[in-house]
């Protein structure tokens, strides 16, 4: 938690007992991902690190829904190319009985997770800032500054600027258009500039139909609203890029500081090298992040590491992983203050906690082991080493598994899902049925408290007189028990279930 604590020092530091506002903005270009919500949730954390100190804080999250339709996203109709060049707003909703338009339709998933993760953000269209002339005074100190702003985009940027080029974009025919820029009339509120076909044409820049392009856009906005932080992706940290031209537009053209700068890295899914991208739809969604997660997990897993950390994520491996992580944590009885804080962060809002500290790892397996009874699994739980947990946590334990049966169903990967199979004698061997009896007989006499390492010792304890290879021992099991030549830790696993069942099973009784 140093990267959170050092952000909030710095801030305290420089604006002391005055309001800090912290900002976040994403274009509504397509579905909402874990790889968005990267950069939402970190200036969360950072407001939310600052209300605990007892600062004044708001968190200001914008809507780019007067960007440019790009690009056609693979989870939306083809038919949808014919509204390329449209802004966002005014681009129809894929679905309108879920909302007005194409920003609103995608925005409506970031809003649900807002809710679940217990955002306390305040959220702004951009369209209707300017549509309502609040970026009046903006335009017009960009289109009295042009030859200040094009100097600092040739000069910081390295690229050199069309003679043409203009600070602001217009609506034409519906369409967001880069047009030469003639002369602007601050009593009518018009630009007076020069379309496609060297006609001159007026516009009002009162009432959204003229707005600024992105590199001018962005400081703008730090001025009018007072931006004192803002996280963004590594990609306008660039040296160059958007964030280093903002710094000197703020300063050259609005008379303002450039807020503190919060680079993030992407999130990947496991095993790719390219970021999560709303156009190929190689995603998690906000949508189905919370049926994935709970918040609890969400907010573990972004703020454990510091924003330039490139992280990855699934819905098998690194999922277990982060749940057996976070109810370890939850377990440690001598927390460091750093991770003391790192829970109270995680759990800020969350009334009815789904993460108790009985590892996932075992939850999930007991409960498979069980058949899906969640009473079942808890005795289960209660004969082995997290009994003290499983009775102290019983609720939460409770909630848990009702996420865990969502999740076998909808996301867990194949080879850890299982369920205790019909018996069929005949796919085994003389030898395997032997290797099996000699085992019942050996647990038969085990203690009642027999553990996973007991088991596992048992089982290995027949590679010298078995005429089985020791590979065969445990496939013999998995096959016998699940019907697979796989499976959960084999000793851990016959530890877990009833010893009678178990006894006969071995002995291909039952």
């Amino acid at each position: 938690m140093r990267w959170l604590d050092k952000i909030a020092d710095e801030l305290i530091e420089k604006h002391g007992d005055n309001e800090i506002v912290v900002s976040s903005g994403v274009s509504p270009s397509g579905t909402y991902h874990l790889g968005t919500l990267r950069e939402v949730l970190t200036a969360e954390a950072v407001y939310r690190e600052l209300k605990l100190r007892g600062r004044k804080a708001r968190h200001i999250h914008v809507v780019d829904d007067l960007d440019i339709f790009r690009k056609v996203p693979v989870d939306v109709d083809e038919s949808f190319s014919q509204y390329l060049g449209l802004p966002l707003c005014d681009v129809p909703s894929p679905d309108e009985s879920k909302a007005g338009n194409y920003a609103d339709f995608f925005l409506s998933d970031l809003l649900v997770a807002s809710e679940g993760l217990h955002l306390d953000m305040e959220v702004l269209r951009a369209n209707e800032k300017y549509r309502d002339g609040q970026f009046v005074e903006a335009i017009e100190k960009a289109l009295s500054s042009i030859p200040e702003i094009r100097k600092v985009l040739e000069e910081v940027s390295g690229r050199k600027l069309d003679p043409n080029w203009s600070p602001v974009q217009v609506i034409e025919e519906g369409r967001l258009k880069n047009r030469k820029f003639i002369s602007i009339d601050s009593e009518q509120k018009t630009i007076q500039y020069e379309d496609g076909e060297g006609k001159e044409q007026t516009a009002n820049y009162a009432d959204g139909t003229v707005k600024l392009n992105w590199r001018i856009d962005w400081p703008a906005r730090w001025w009018m609203l007072g931006v004192n932080a803002e996280p963004f992706g590594k990609d306008h940290a660039t040296k160059g890029g958007s964030y280093d031209t903002g710094v000197e537009i703020v300063k050259d053209v609005y008379n303002a500081e450039a807020p503190l700068p919060i680079p993030y890295n992407f999130i990947n899914k496991t095993g790719d090298t390219k970021k999560m991208s709303k156009s190929a739809g190689d995603t998690i969604t906000a949508a189905d992040l919370l049926q994935i997660l709970p918040p609890e997990l969400v907010w573990f897993f972004i703020l454990r590491y510091s924003p330039d950390k490139l992280l990855f994520f699934d819905t098998s491996e690194t999922l277990i992983k982060l749940f057996d992580e976070f109810s370890e944590l939850l377990a440690k009885e001598d927390k460091t203050d750093d991770e003391k804080h790192l829970v109270e962060l995680c759990l800020m809002g969350v009334d009815s906690p789904t993460v108790s500290r009985v590892p996932f790892t075992h939850l999930f397996v007991s409960y498979q082991s069980s058949l899906r009874d969640a009473n079942k699994t808890i005795e289960i739980i209660s004969r082995t080493e997290y009994a003290g947990q499983a009775k102290e946590d019983k609720d939460i334990v409770v909630k848990e598994l009702e996420f865990i049966d969502s999740w076998l169903n909808n996301w867990a990967a194949e080879d850890v899902k299982f369920e205790l199979v019909d018996l069929d004698e005949n796919k085994f061997s003389e030898e395997q049925k032997i290797y099996m009896k000699q085992l019942a007989e050996l647990i038969d006499g085990a203690p009642e408290d027999a553990d996973g390492e007991w088991f596992h010792k048992a089982i290995y304890g027949f590679k010298e007189q078995s005429e089985l290879e020791p590979k065969m021992l445990f496939q013999t099991l998995y096959q016998v028990l699940i019907g697979k030549d796989s499976g959960p830790r084999a000793g851990w696993f016959l530890s877990m279930l009833p010893r009678d069942w178990l006894l006969d099973r071995l002995n291909l009784e039952k």
